[in-house]
């Protein structure tokens, strides 16, 4: 009876352990309650990794890039505590707070930044990958088809954008615009983060105007921990030890 209740229920897990923890049970006299709590264990455990895959899935976040495979001994200058804490509490997205990662090209500011997000989505969170100029494209033609606040509004179901490289963006007046309209759209509702080879004293590089630039930043910088990374490239590094090899 219980194995065709399962079934109609749609608890697979539950049912694909119901002998083992049957078996269990009665061997050493577990209490309904016991009993029901460890079947309920197997399909929990089976739901939020089927979560964590989708989520996973979803993010587009670049593969291996976790805290356990970044090597921090390569950047004496960074201090892992204030990233390691972020990874540990998500009250930071609630508050819609922002990462900026700074740093040269190879430094490691992209294997951080999706570092950060695997652990947020780890914490249930739903996180978006996306590298700068793409999603700025992509805003942009959102735009020309008159559908940016749409387009704007739909990513409001990320509770973490990572923006990464952005750099690259080209000093043009359609990009820099949707950018901006990212960043005001965003600004204390939902958290950014920020890879950037330029310090925001740069930034006139990549925003079409000083007052469109302080008024970036002026956002971006409310609510944000900044990050300054200096250190040689890993991708140099690992290229001159082939050599040598």
């Amino acid at each position: 009876m219980l194995n065709l209740q399962l079934q109609q229920l749609r608890l697979s897990r539950m049912l694909q352990h119901l002998p083992s923890i049957e078996q269990q049970a009665i061997q050493d006299n577990w209490s309904y309650t016991q009993f029901l709590s460890s079947l309920c264990d197997f399909e929990l455990s089976h739901r939020l990794d089927a979560r964590l895959h989708r989520l996973l899935r979803e993010s587009l976040l670049p593969n291996g890039k976790t805290f356990t495979s970044f090597d921090f001994t390569h950047c004496p200058s960074l201090q892992p505590a204030p990233i390691l804490q972020l990874a540990q509490d998500d009250g930071w997205l609630t508050r819609a707070e922002n990462l900026l990662l700074f740093g040269p090209s190879g430094v490691g500011k992209t294997h951080l930044a999706a570092a950060l997000g695997r652990s947020m989505l780890e914490l249930g969170k739903r996180v978006k990958f996306f590298s700068a100029v793409a999603l700025v494209q992509s805003l942009q033609q959102s735009k020309v088809d008159l559908l940016l606040s749409h387009a704007l509004t739909k990513l409001d179901r990320f509770d973490l954008l990572i923006v990464d490289d952005l750099g690259y963006v080209k000093k043009s007046e359609a990009e820099t615009c949707v950018l901006f309209e990212l960043i005001a759209h965003r600004y204390e509702r939902k958290s950014l983060i920020i890879t950037a080879n330029q310090p925001f004293s740069q930034w006139d590089s990549i925003f079409t105007d000083s007052v469109m630039t302080v008024a970036a930043v002026d956002r971006l910088l409310h609510h944000a921990l900044i990050i300054e990374i200096q250190a040689d490239s890993f991708r140099k590094q690992e290229a001159a030890v082939r050599c040598l090899n």
